[in-house]
């Protein structure tokens, strides 16, 4: 039975568990103040940063180091983003992975099926993290950033998976954000969740409630999700 406003995340596909952060080696970055416009800092090089790289090593020491969640690593479909400057300094990193297996406000905006969320889920993608480093501090970055990886993430997925993704969705912590970055870049506040996680069976584990939010990357993307 689906509860209102649940996050239920799909089941592992692996037996693989993190019970501790691994200690991600030192890779050495600029940690100087950046306090521009963003035009000062444009064009952004956007990469993805694949594994056995050296981008791949700097992204998962920064986000392990410098987001407030950490980071233990990722399984499944996913994508790193790492970001730069004109002059080549980090700016960024984002992490795209696997869709909430199921939460009442997207599910509703979506108008599909349990069948058709079950067989089409992988058409969409969650941004799990979303990381500006902390010395950097320029105004409509992030609404940019966003814009950015919303034009070029559905090829992206299809170079490495072989399948385009249609909509993105986020949760936001409302006790810490509220969003901003996401409305500037016009993503979609769809409703909230009701602060459970997938293992409160007995309704007695408190999480923080989160705006869900959802970006559309193309206009059919409610004919593509519910196709059977």
């Amino acid at each position: 039975m689906e509860r209102t406003g649940a996050i239920v995340l799909p089941p592992r596909q692996t037996k693989r568990t993190f019970n501790s952060r691994p200690a991600y080696p030192i890779v050495p970055h600029q940690t100087e103040t950046i306090s521009d416009r963003l035009a000062g800092l444009v064009p952004l090089q956007i990469t993805v940063a694949s594994q056995k790289t050296e981008d791949y090593k700097l992204f998962n020491y920064m986000l392990s180091q410098y987001h407030y969640l950490g980071y233990r690593g990722s399984v499944g479909e996913n994508l790193k983003y790492l970001v730069r400057d004109s002059q080549g300094r980090p700016l960024a990193c984002l992490l795209f992975g696997s869709a909430a297996w199921k939460t009442a406000p997207r599910d509703v905006f979506i108008g599909w099926t349990r069948s058709q969320r079950e067989g089409n889920l992988r058409f969409m993608t969650n941004n799990m993290r979303f990381l500006i480093l902390p010395w950097v501090r320029v105004p409509h970055l992030a609404s940019h950033i966003l814009s950015r990886i919303a034009r070029r993430i559905s090829d992206n997925w299809r170079q490495k998976y072989g399948h385009p993704v249609y909509l993105l969705e986020t949760f936001v912590d409302r006790s810490l954000f509220k969003g901003v970055c996401y409305q500037a870049a016009n993503w979609i506040l769809t409703g909230q969740t009701k602060g459970r996680t997938r293992n409160d069976r007995n309704h007695d584990i408190q999480a923080p409630v989160k705006d869900i939010y959802l970006y559309p990357l193309i206009k059919d993307f409610r004919r593509r999700l519910c196709f059977p």
